[in-house]
């Protein structure tokens, strides 16, 4: 069993940047692949990025094959810290459009990913 608590979400200008943070409880966070959805109301929850598993556990690593949405390409960045069960969601360049709630998720495969787990989510929100 997985927890995932998400955090860093706020109210930020256009162009402007927010890192979001999903904290992982479990010992086995390495062997996860790890993604960030996003959703607003009256919508699908959409992909933004994935990250794969590492066989490094427990030191701090940020390497990975990651994978990104075609609207995020280039603004944001996936990374994961192992030794603080972690996943990272890096967004510069944001807009109006990237206002949505953000949720993290942790789940088994590469590059196809059947996700199991999903935190709370954390609201972010671009003004123009």
């Amino acid at each position: 069993q997985v927890q995932l608590v998400e955090s860093g979400g706020g109210l930020v200008q256009a162009g402007g940047s927010l890192r979001l943070s999903c904290a992982a409880s479990g010992r086995t966070f390495n062997s996860y692949p790890m993604g960030w959805f996003r959703q607003v109301p009256g919508k699908e929850r959409d992909f933004v990025a994935a990250i794969s598993w590492s066989d490094v556990a427990a030191i701090s690593w940020s390497g990975g094959s990651t994978d990104y949405a075609n609207s995020v390409k280039g603004r944001f960045t996936i990374s994961r810290d192992n030794a603080k069960n972690t996943v990272y969601l890096q967004m510069n360049s944001l807009k109006p459009e990237d206002t949505a709630v953000y949720y993290c998720a942790a789940g088994t495969g590469w590059p196809i990913i059947k996700y199991n787990y999903w935190g709370q989510g954390t609201q972010v929100t671009v003004s123009s």
